[in-house]
């Protein structure tokens, strides 16, 4: 059996857990030579830190309560605190909480509860901070649990499922070699396979900014790929870090790219931008930037053509 339609056969199998099921990935992807694929199952697997945004489905809303001490022995236990207040004090991301835990660690967390009504909790002591003397006069804030629905929490792992299979399947039918692909096999022989696996996976596992989204060969059997939005600075530095260019370097063109216009639709470059251009390319060859120098051009090439949306 290929180890595409392995997969297949495991998703569609009671009882079978994700991080086996993520493993198998993880071989396909390295097979197929999706850079990005490899990096998405590795925070699925082992969790995301706090440097990397999660995905929309890992985002869920928290409830928070609190114990509150007044004067004279007074208190108001378990009392729960609105979000509006969180948000106003502490910030959005407390209540649109972002679940960074791995695959692994999900399933158990499902497991413990038995009834689809149970919740798990989190430490939110730091909030403790932002809210004392918000919420009720002459009350000082002595405790604060947090809770997420476990409901949430199945519903990750439901997205991750689906999201691999549409992945299986849809690799399938527009690249039919993958399916020869098994754990004994080198993997794609053509490099526009490898690219067209990683449009794949952008348009299935985030829709439309798939479009945003370029994949260069590296040279090495495998893709860089940018994903930049018209005017995205951020995006712009990110993704020449990812690609192997330092974030000193990538923010300093960023800040150059955004301050003139490109010379014309197929020169994407200004004036200083090729200035700077000439004056650090050395960097691809002494080592500075771990890029080699033809994919280097072609990456700041087309990662400024992008931040222009040309």
């Amino acid at each position: 059996m290929s180890l595409l339609h392995d997969i297949q056969t495991s998703l569609a199998q009671d009882g079978v857990d994700l991080s086996a099921i993520l493993l198998k990935l993880r071989v396909l992807a390295a097979r197929l030579g999706s850079q990005p694929l490899e990096e998405w199952i590795k925070h699925e697997s082992e969790g995301y830190p706090p440097s990397v945004d999660v995905p929309s489905y890992r985002v869920t809303e928290a409830a928070y309560r609190g114990t509150f001490w007044g004067p004279f022995g007074a208190a108001i236990n378990n009392a729960q605190i609105p979000p509006a207040v969180i948000d106003k004090y502490a910030g959005k991301h407390w209540t649109n909480f972002r679940i960074r835990q791995g695959i692994a660690e999900i399933d158990t967390l499902v497991k413990q509860s038995s009834d689809g009504e149970g919740t798990f909790t989190f430490d939110a002591s730091n909030l403790i901070l932002f809210l004392q003397g918000k919420i009720y006069e002459g009350h000082s804030c002595n405790g604060i649990t947090a809770s997420i629905p476990r409901v949430s929490l199945i519903q990750i792992q439901q997205a991750v499922r689906m999201r691999i299979l549409d992945f299986t399947l849809e690799l399938e039918k527009s690249v039919p070699s993958a399916t020869e692909i098994s754990f004994a096999s080198s993997g794609l022989s053509k490099e526009s396979d490898s690219a067209k696996a990683t449009q794949i996976y952008q348009q299935i596992f985030y829709g439309d900014v798939a479009s945003n989204v370029t994949a260069i060969s590296s040279g090495q059997g495998s893709q860089i790929s940018l994903s930049i939005g018209q005017g995205d600075k951020s995006a712009l530095i990110e993704s020449l870090a990812k690609a192997g260019i330092s974030k000193a370097d990538a923010s300093q063109l960023a800040e150059i790219v955004a301050s003139e216009k490109p010379t014309s639709k197929e020169e994407p470059l200004g004036k200083k931008a090729k200035e700077w251009l000439a004056t650090n390319l050395r960097k691809a060859v002494d080592g500075t930037w771990k890029i080699p120098m033809g994919v280097a051009v072609n990456v700041l090439t087309e990662a400024v053509k992008k931040f222009h949306g040309l």
